[in-house]
C-alpha cells in the first residue's frame, strides 16, 4: 500500500510540475468518435445518444474512473447539411476530478459517396484538486514544499477543439485535435495547462460472403507531440445485432469486447482490458460499459390525411 501511495504522489507532482495532461483512454473507440472529433457530430444521419462508464486499473488506489454522455444529430438548414452535438465527461484520477462540457458543430457536404464534415467544439473544463496526503515514513513532510498543493482547489478554463471527418456507407476517416487553445489552470502553487492532443482515426465495414457476418476493423493514433498511442481493433458482427472482438493498445493493454443490440434498438457493449504494462502487478484490469441508442426524428414530413370510408 505504501508503494502505491508513493506512485500516486509522484504522478500528481509530475502533473503539476511538468504541465502533463493526458486525455482519458476508452477501449470501444467507435462509440466515442464525437468525444475526440467534433466533425463526427451527425455522421450517423440520426439522433444518437451514447453513455459509458469506465473503471481503469481496478484494485489500484486512486485509479482513473470516467463517465461520459453524448448526444448528436444531423439536420438540414438553408439547403446545407449540419451536425450538432453535446458531450459531458467526468474524469477522476488520484486527487483530481475533471468535468468537461462541450458543444459541437459540424458543417457537412457531399464528397464522392459520403459526407465530409469540418467541425468545432467549444466548451469549459472544471479541474478540481482535493489532496489528502499519506506520506510513508522517511519521505519527509509535504507542508514545506510550495510545489505540492495543500488545499482543495477548483478552476474553470475555456476549451476548444477542431476536426475533419469523412463517412461513407462502409468507411470513416477522421483527424482532430483537442485542447487547441492549451488553456492554463491557475492553481495556487502551480500553473499547468491542457496539453493539445492530436487524433487520427479510421474504420471500415467488410461484408463477408455470408451476408450475416461483417468484419469491422478500427485504427486510432493519439499523440500529444511527445508520446504516441496506437490502438488497433477488429470486431466481428453477426446479423447487425451481435459483435465481439479483440483490441490492442500498444504497450498498454489487450482488450476483449462484446456487444449486442436489443430488439428495441438499444446497443450495449462491454470491454475488459488486460494490462500488459507494469501496472498489471497492481491491478486486476479495466472495465468499460457502454450504452447507445439512435432514432429518427423527421420534422418535415407532410401530415397524412385520413378519409372516412363513408365518403370515399
Amino acid at each position: 500500500m505504501k508503494r502505491i501511495k508513493v506512485i500516486i504522489i509522484i504522478t500528481t507532482v509530475s502533473f503539476l510540475s511538468l504541465n502533463a495532461q493526458q486525455d482519458p483512454e476508452f477501449s470501444q473507440t467507435r462509440s466515442f468518435l464525437t468525444l475526440i472529433n467534433p466533425a463526427a457530430a451527425g455522421s450517423n444521419e440520426r439522433i444518437c445518444l451514447n453513455a459509458a462508464h469506465r473503471e481503469q486499473w481496478v484494485g489500484f488506489d486512486g485509479a482513473p474512473s470516467q463517465s461520459f454522455f453524448s448526444a448528436d444529430g444531423a439536420f438540414s438548414f438553408f439547403g446545407a447539411d449540419h451536425g450538432i452535438g453535446l458531450s459531458l465527461l467526468n474524469d477522476a484520477y488520484g486527487f483530481n476530478s475533471d468535468l468537461s462540457i462541450n458543444a459541437k458543430y459540424a458543417y457537412r457536404f457531399d464528397v464522392a459517396n459520403g459526407k465530409l464534415a469540418v467541425g468545432i467544439n467549444l466548451g469549459m473544463m472544471n479541474k478540481a484538486l482535493d489532496p489528502e496526503w499519506i506520506i510513508p515514513d522517511g519521505l519527509g513532510d509535504v507542508q514545506g514544499d510550495p510545489q505540492i498543493p495543500q488545499n482543495k482547489e477548483s478552476r474553470v478554463a475555456f476549451d476548444m477543439g477542431l476536426g475533419i471527418f469523412y463517412r461513407s456507407e462502409n468507411l470513416f476517416l477522421g483527424i482532430s485535435t483537442t485542447h487547441l487553445n492549451q488553456a492554463r489552470i491557475r492553481y495556487e502553487n502551480a500553473t499547468p495547462y491542457l496539453v493539445r492532443h492530436y487524433y487520427l482515426t479510421a474504420g471500415y465495414n467488410f461484408q463477408l460472403a455470408n451476408p450475416l457476418f461483417e468484419i469491422l476493423p478500427t485504427v486510432a493514433l493519439k499523440s500529444d507531440g511527445k508520446a504516441n498511442q496506437l490502438y488497433l481493433n477488429t470486431n466481428v458482427r453477426y446479423n447487425k445485432r451481435f459483435w465481439g472482438g479483440v483490441s490492442y493498445r500498444a504497450g498498454d493493454a489487450i482488450v476483449g469486447i462484446l456487444g449486442v443490440e436489443l430488439f428495441n434498438g438499444v446497443r450495449i457493449g462491454y470491454s475488459y482490458d488486460f494490462a500488459v504494462s507494469k501496472i498489471q502487478k497492481y491491478s486486476s484490469g479495466s472495465h468499460e460499459l457502454t450504452i447507445g441508442y439512435c432514432f429518427d426524428l423527421s420534422l418535415d414530413k407532410t401530415p397524412q390525411r385520413y378519409k372516412s370510408v363513408r365518403f370515399l
